[in-house]
């Protein structure tokens, strides 16, 4: 019971001063500690928190260095982040160091309300490290040196593999001109006489690569102050070879002082210097490219003429696709660099017992320099009879441009703050007011450098000049919250905020945001705690909330788009012979969309069982949005105007579902141990739309989105493949809308939903979820041994109900004249003699690939290429400690 009476009593700040005790929380609130947060290996915040806490829905849409796990709470969309008290964006909570972090505590429900308008879809509150109170001087180091890999990048085929299917499709396809000879196709097998020596794009831009972090912090306390210093550093190389990487120094300080015994100040400093760095790469994404080249580029070409690596070469359509001159030598230098500082400030004063005042300010400066080069550059061919390197392709169009800018943010928060407890009945209150100012200046010059050792950008080369942002934000919001149980066995809480938004117009700038939850003890009742259920339920609490938010995140509205106005450097035409910039009117003002509005329902379960040993909670939860923006279609607007209606609050949407946890800690001897898994179940659904119209019943089940589940994925069902001529020529139903004349054994079988005999889009049905999007269903287990001081933890993550097309991995063979996997190619239906179309089939998983032949029926959308996805793995984390 001890353990269980330590859970329960766990203090858990809960936003703007107030804590609770676990055994009073009425909504839906989770809390990650420092031991759990600090083992992750992840390089951001929300890699660590991925698999630890229930309603975190979680996806890494990228492997780049130092890029961040996409984590939504309940799968709303990104939450509002509060560090120390102050609002903060998504960059600045990724790029804390994790060791700093005391306590990381999500608000999933209407809880989240009393940090007003950006939290609409939750709020991720960091407590970072403060030091303690009469403790001694500590000093900690925490260093670790590891590697990472691709997870499931598969191979491409190799050269064999690629070339025989490359045969057998012109073969079946009629081909007289082959592009490889039977005599290449030997030479390819055997690979050694020179110009027929495959090549592995893959091992050549791939690698395992290291990533080493080192942090060393001191803290410390007295009667009357306590510290915390820390400084980290990060960095993290690329998995691709030589491309650079990403890198990040990190310092944080806080420091709390007792001035008297009612009179209590504190500071905090923290900042830090992150780059991305990695060789420019022309017109497109500097790290889409190497995976792109990785499949574009065949296993029978080379990155340099005559294997001379002074001479990169053509290796497809694209000459970016050769990572061989993808370097910094070659290609150029792309630089992203952030340097970031803030200041925060605060007091705190007793005005007598139980009522506090306090004071926040928060000075945050962030200052970016991005700079990118991209050289004009030359590929060779090779002459063996003159041992010379023609150039076969020139890029003369070079690339140089320099974003600078700063993001500037003022935060003030003041605040009265109550709490006192008479006897069984207890009272806590919050009233205050918060002011958020930011600014971020920005501007992008680019140029037409003549030569690529020339890196500076001077005038006479200069051609644009852009100043791209000078958005200035600003909220105000009056807030306030109350509090109250009986004996802790009944639990009240209410709370609200007045907000007002810079981006409206001044009849719909401000609004009123109320919430309010309930909880009830059972196990605190007396019929309860004297019956013999207390043998299994220790502590059993239900629990409800509900609350309205606002949220000014209005897509496509901009501030100011309710005034008048023109639109500058729009167009123009030659008049008298001298060109003029033209300017149109911005259209009609926007004076009727307003805030949008989220309802969220709470309905929740907290237990522990056997002393404690096993604890757990169940949430349904469901949010109402109303006032997204829409166009009222059925109004017409002539042409001749040049705009159309502006937007309104017209539709809404609604996200249901549940999440759960589960938690076993026990002891045996030596041992201590515990096991914990967590769920979450999250759907989106598109609710009320404006005046949806339809022709007719098919149209409605097709093309409505009213009422239904969102992101609805639409296609054929795959119903197996034909395995015989003979099965084909007695097929009653056209499955490739020619007759069937198209079709070969191995070819893609459709139902015929509506049992017309011809497979078409009326047969198309909901076959997937959203394509590559965070999981509908996200669940986490965590693993923790202790033993005579050793200590073995590991976690694993796992997803389920997201649909992943197979496009360009398997759906389009040779796409632009590229490859595939090797375990597709290796694996489809082939013929016994790849030469001859009529020799002996071969039965295989996939269909004949076909070169050019994207619209052939086995290419359609359907269940064969879209799969929904279900995954689980591993998470980095410590191995053991002692």
């Amino acid at each position: 019971m001890t353990e269980d009476t330590e859970i329960l009593s766990e203090v858990i700040v809960t936003g703007f001063g107030l804590s609770q005790r676990k055994e009073s929380l009425t909504s839906a609130i989770s809390v990650i500690g420092a031991e759990d947060i600090s083992r992750s290996k992840a390089s951001t915040s929300s890699g660590a928190l991925v698999g630890k806490i229930p309603g975190i829905n979680s996806r890494q849409v990228d492997g780049r260095p130092g890029a961040t796990t996409n984590i939504q709470i309940r799968n709303m969309g990104s939450p509002l982040y509060v560090i120390d008290g102050i609002q903060s964006d998504e960059g600045q909570f990724n790029n804390i160091d994790f060791n700093d972090i005391e306590t990381i505590t999500v608000l999933k429900d209407a809880s989240a309300a009393i940090y007003g308008v950006r939290a609409a879809n939750g709020v991720v509150v960091v407590t970072t490290k403060k030091g303690s109170k009469n403790s001694k001087n500590t000093v900690t180091l925490n260093t670790y040196y590891g590697w990472q890999s691709l997870y499931a990048f598969p191979k491409p085929a190799d050269a064999v593999t690629y070339i025989t299917n490359y045969i057998q499709s012109q073969t079946v396809q009629g081909a007289t001109n082959y592009t490889y000879t039977k005599e290449d196709y030997e030479k390819w097998k055997k690979g050694t006489e020179k110009g027929y020596v495959p090549f592995d794009w893959y091992d050549f831009i791939w690698e395992v690569s290291p990533q080493t972090y080192v942090n060393a912090n001191v803290s410390g306390g007295s009667e009357n102050i306590n510290y915390y210093l820390s400084v980290g550093n990060l960095k993290q190389d690329a998995m691709i070879v030589n491309y650079g990487g990403f890198q990040r120094t990190n310092v944080q300080m806080n420091v709390t002082a007792n001035i008297s015994d009612r009179f209590k100040i504190g500071g905090g400093m923290n900042g830090r210097i992150e780059t991305r760095k990695n060789p420019g790469v022309p017109e497109v994404d500097d790290y889409w490219m190497p995976r792109f080249g990785t499949y574009r580029n065949l296993p029978t070409r080379r990155p340099f003429a005559n294997d001379n690596p002074l001479y990169p070469t053509l290796t497809s359509t694209n000459p970016a696709t050769n990572f061989g001159w993808l370097t910094y030598e070659l290609s150029g230098t792309y630089q992203n660099t952030w340097r970031v500082g803030q200041l925060n400030f605060d007091a705190e004063y007793e005005l007598f017992d139980g009522l506090k005042a306090k004071g926040l300010f928060s000075y945050y400066l962030a200052n970016q320099r991005l700079d990118n080069h991209e050289y004009t550059y030359k590929l060779y061919g090779y002459d063996e009879d003159t041992d010379t390197y023609p150039v076969i392709f020139e890029n003369n169009n070079p690339w140089r441009e320099r974003t600078q800018g700063y993001v500037e943010e003022v935060t003030t928060n003041i605040q009265l703050n109550y709490d006192k407890r008479f006897g069984d009945h207890n009272v806590a209150a919050v009233l205050g007011a918060e002011t958020i100012k930011r600014d971020t200046p920005s501007t992008w010059v680019h140029s037409i450098p003549t030569s690529n050792a020339l890196f500076l950008i001077d005038y006479e080369t200069m051609d644009t000049y852009n100043d791209t942002g000078n958005n200035t934000q600003a909220r105000l919001g009056f807030l306030g919250r109350f509090n109250y149980d009986y004996a802790r066995k009944y639990l009240v809480e209410f709370s609200g905020r007045y907000d007002g938004s810079w981006k409206f117009p001044p009849n719909h700038r401000w609004g009123f945001f109320p919430s309010a939850s309930v909880g009830w003890r059972i196990s605190e009742e007396s019929f309860w705690r004297d019956s013999k259920l207390t043998n299994v339920f220790y502590d059993l609490k239900l629990r409800a909330s509900y609350g309205l938010l606002g949220d000014d995140n209005v897509s496509g509205y901009n501030a100011f788009d309710y005034m008048s106005g023109y639109t500058y450097k729009n167009g123009g035409s030659v008049i008298d012979g001298v060109y003029t910039l033209g300017t149109v009117p911005r259209g009609l003002p926007v004076t009727t969309l307003s805030w949008i509005k989220a309802k969220i329902l709470d309905i929740g379960l907290d237990a522990s069982f056997y002393d404690g040993k096993l604890t757990g909670s169940f949430d349904f939860f469901r949010r109402m949005r109303t006032g997204l923006p829409a166009s009222k279609y059925d109004i017409l607007l002539p042409s001749e105007v040049g705009f159309s209606l502006p937007r309104e609050n017209l539709n809404s949407d609604m996200h249901m579902g549940y999440d759960l946890m589960a938690k076993w800690t026990a002891k045996a001897g030596d041992l201590t141990y515990s096991i914990g898994g967590n769920a979450t179940y999250s759907r989106f659904y598109d609710w009320e739309q404006y005046k949806p119209r339809f022709s007719n019943s098919w149209n409605v089940y097709r093309n409505s989105i009213e009422k239904r589940y969102g992101y609805l994925n639409w296609g054929l069902q795959a119903d197996g493949q034909f395995q015989s001529w003979e099965e084909i020529a007695t097929w009653p139903i056209d499955n490739d809308r020619q007759g069937n004349r198209t079709l070969r054994p191995g070819d893609i079988k459709y139902k015929d939903v509506n049992g017309d005999g011809v497979i078409n889009w009326l047969d198309e049905r909901p076959i997937g979820y959203r394509q590559d999007s965070t999981p509908i269903f996200n669940y986490g287990m965590n693993f923790n041994f202790m033993w005579k001081g050793f200590d073995l933890a590991f976690d694993l993550t796992g997803g389920a109900l997201s649909t992943w097309y197979q496009e360009w991995e398997q759906r389009n063979p040779f796409h632009d004249g590229g490859n595939n996997p090797q375990y597709y190619m290796e694996n489809t239906w082939r013929l016994s003699d790849i030469w001859d179309a009529d020799s002996e089939l071969i039965p295989g998983k996939y269909p004949m690939l076909l070169i050019g032949n994207s619209n052939h029926s086995n290419y359609w959308n359907s269940t064969f290429w879209k799969k929904n996805v279900r995954y689980l793995k591993s998470l980095p984390s410590d191995k053991n400690r002692f």
